[in-house]
């Protein structure tokens, strides 16, 4: 009997053996360690040349460090500046957590997958993940969320009460999050941001990219659990089960038809609006999709 295997450590952060760490990976830790160390070194030089500017000119004086805290809080003052991209902060933790979007570094690691993290409290959230811990609940519909965000929460309860606080100024549309107005407007302002670096299309919306993606991949991460047919996309894969469960959805206000797809649907109201959306090229004359077909 050897006896009982050592306990594992279950820290948020593991150490990893050097022996088992490849070259390039100990490289690239010690090049964003190194960076980090600058950054916080310029940042405190700064700090301590306009502190004692401000302590000659008379416009401060020395003050114990909690005042200190608590006026930067009532005023707004961000003594921590990035000397990368000039951003502020009021606290030294807030800047440090922010100086590793620059470096990379992420210290934090899950001990269930293999994500990291720049800061302690994104890693605590993630774990919830695995954990399905959702300890906060809405009195209106039970509906729980993993952490108690008052900005979460305030957006949630407006599916509740219908609130829609932001209006786009071009057309009548408002919205129950910020985020969801900025993206309406590109349909305004016909900007495309995310772009394919595999050919040249571009997209308004970061998932539409993400699906144009798979044509290049050819990933289809959507499967059938009737058979085995995998999708590119989820909604494709929502129409296909609908072949399984015989779901009609779009029905018709004019007739007791039912069709699986939307498409259908609207080729099938010209049936009643009489309405020939296509023209023939040799002679011009309106026709519908039936005709269009037949050709």
């Amino acid at each position: 009997y050897e006896g009982p295997e050592p306990r594992k450590d279950r820290s948020p952060v593991q150490n990893v053996d050097s022996s088992h760490m490849s070259e390039s990976q100990s490289d690239s830790d010690v090049r964003k360690k190194s960076k980090m160390a600058t950054l916080i070194k310029k940042c405190k030089q700064s700090l301590k040349r306009k502190t004692l500017s401000y302590i000659q000119s008379g416009k401060i004086t020395r003050i114990a460090h909690n005042v200190t805290v608590h006026r930067r809080t009532v005023s707004n003052e961000r003594p921590h500046v990035c000397e990368e991209c000039g951003k502020g902060f009021g606290y030294w933790f807030k800047f440090r957590n922010h100086l590793r979007t620059h470096t990379g570094e992420k210290p934090f690691s899950c001990e269930e997958c293999d994500k990291s993290f720049c800061d302690r409290s994104k890693l605590k959230r993630h774990t919830k993940t695995h954990t399905g811990e959702k300890p906060f609940s809405c009195n209106e519909c039970g509906k729980s969320f993993c952490e108690k965000s008052k900005l979460k929460f305030r957006i949630h309860m407006r599916t509740h009460t219908g609130e829609k606080p932001f209006s786009c100024k071009e057309c009548d549309k408002s919205f129950c999050e910020k985020f969801n107005l900025r993206r309406h407007m590109r349909t305004h302002t016909g900007e495309k941001p995310f772009s394919c670096r595999e050919c040249d299309a571009s997209f308004s919306q970061i998932c539409s990219l993400k699906r144009h993606m798979r044509i290049h991949t050819g990933e289809k991460p959507f499967s059938c659990k009737v058979c085995d047919t995998s999708f590119s996309d989820a909604s494709t894969l929502k129409r296909h089960i609908r072949t399984h469960t015989g779901e009609k959805p779009f029905s018709c206000k004019e007739c007791d038809k039912s069709f699986t797809h939307i498409s259908n649907l609207k080729t099938h109201m010209r049936t009643h609006t009489g309405e020939r959306p296509f023209f023939c090229i040799e002679c011009n004359k309106e026709v519908g999709m039936h005709h269009l077909a037949m050709w």
